[in-house]
């Protein structure tokens, strides 16, 4: 074999396209939803940091605050990029569904400890049916993949 013919042979877009991990139209719209919801709400406070406090009450570190709504803007970037090209993997959901869980857990347990305003509490309620919506996606994805003949995970 030849130096040449050990380099990686170039692929054509339809092979790569084939070769992704296509995901369902659930799953989709899930990570759509989701990646929208933590965009919108991760800028809020860089856009207009008054009316976040408005509606969740006063905050001692507002760079803090600013710093959490960008990462949790960029998460929702992914997320959303993920749905609109149907591309789900292992690191997509670990994002969609460790956001979700750690989000739930934080609004919950700091609303408990009188931290936060319990406004927050409908926060991790959407954060509870973003992860009811993940429970059935995955069951789906999952009694799916091997028909298609693709895996999505």
């Amino acid at each position: 074999m030849s130096a040449v013919s050990s380099f990686p042979q170039a692929t054509s877009p339809q092979a790569l396209a084939r070769a992704r991990p296509v995901c369902s139209r659930l799953s989709a719209a899930l990570l759509i939803v989701q990646g929208l919801y933590y965009l919108i709400t991760g800028i809020w406070p860089l856009v207009s940091m008054t009316t976040f406090l408005m509606v969740t009450g006063p905050k001692m570190d507002l760079w803090l605050v600013e710093t959490v709504g960008a990462l949790i803007a960029v998460g929702g970037a992914v997320l959303l990029v993920a749905g609109c090209r149907r591309h789900l993997t292992g690191e997509v959901v670990l994002l969609a569904v460790g956001s979700a869980l750690v989000l739930t857990g934080i609004d919950v347990i700091y609303v408990m400890r009188r931290v936060i305003e319990p406004v927050y509490l409908l926060d991790a309620a959407a954060e509870v049916v973003l992860l009811l919506g993940w429970v059935l996606a995955l069951a789906f994805e999952g009694r799916t993949r091997w028909t298609r003949g693709s895996a999505c995970l």
